[in-house]
C-alpha cells in the first residue's frame, strides 16, 4: 500500500484490548508517510509543524480536529505560537495501529510541507 492508498483508507474502530502493530509493521507503514513524522518504536508517531504566527497552527489544528471527528480517531494536539505538534497513538491498543498511519497520511495530503 502506498501513501496515496493509505490516505484513502478509513480508520477502523478499536476496542480495548485491540492489538497494536509490531515493530516491523510500524516501520513498513512509517515509510509510507511524510518523513517529518517521527516514530517511537511501536508506540507513537509525532510531527511538528512550524509557522510564523498563531493563526496558521490554530487553523491546521482545526482542520485536523474536523478530520479526526469524521474518522473517529483523535490525535493529541499541542497548539502554541508558531507551532503545532500532532501525536498519534491508539490508547485502546497500547501503541500504534494502522489507523494512526491512515490519519497521518490524510494530514500529509493537506498540511504544509
Amino acid at each position: 500500500m502506498s501513501a496515496p492508498e493509505l490516505a484513502t483508507q478509513s480508520c477502523k474502530d478499536c476496542a480495548p484490548g485491540s492489538a497494536r502493530l509490531d515493530e516491523a509493521q510500524a516501520a513498513k507503514l512509517h515509510r509510507q508517510i511524510d518523513a517529518a513524522w517521527e516514530r517511537d518504536a511501536d508506540q507513537v508517531i509525532r510531527r511538528v509543524f512550524t509557522f510564523s504566527n498563531f493563526r496558521e497552527p490554530f487553523a491546521l489544528a482545526t482542520q485536523i480536529a474536523l478530520l479526526a471527528e469524521s474518522q473517529g480517531h483523535h490525535p493529541d494536539l499541542e497548539v502554541s505560537w508558531g507551532k503545532l505538534a500532532v501525536t498519534f497513538t491508539t490508547h485502546h491498543a497500547g501503541g500504534l495501529t494502522e489507523s494512526d498511519f491512515v490519519m497521518a497520511a490524510k494530514i500529509d495530503g493537506f498540511a504544509p510541507a
